[in-house]
């Protein structure tokens, strides 16, 4: 056989290679589905915040907490994306 003697002759490549893939960068799923939850609550929260600001509400406040939101969304879309490239390098 010209295959690896640690891999298991029952198991598939497919399979073999997204074990090795996980063995590398383990929960990388788990970390995309917290990055995606966390920029949409974020999401949720500016428009929120921003239709508290056309409604005229306290204006002097909503402004930072607005900011916020949109900063952590541009974070989790700046992870996301990290992971993505760091999952095609792979």
């Amino acid at each position: 056989m010209t295959d690896s003697p640690k891999r298991r002759p029952n198991m598939s490549p497919e399979k073999y290679a997204r074990l090795r893939a996980e063995a590398k960068a383990p929960y990388r799923g788990l970390r995309k589905f917290i990055y995606f939850g966390l920029g949409a609550s974020g999401f949720i929260g500016a428009f929120i915040f921003l239709a508290q600001l056309a409604a005229g509400q306290n204006v002097t406040s909503i402004l930072p907490n607005l900011a916020l939101q949109i900063g952590v969304v541009a974070l989790m879309i700046f992870l996301f994306r990290l992971e993505n490239r760091a999952e095609r390098k792979s």
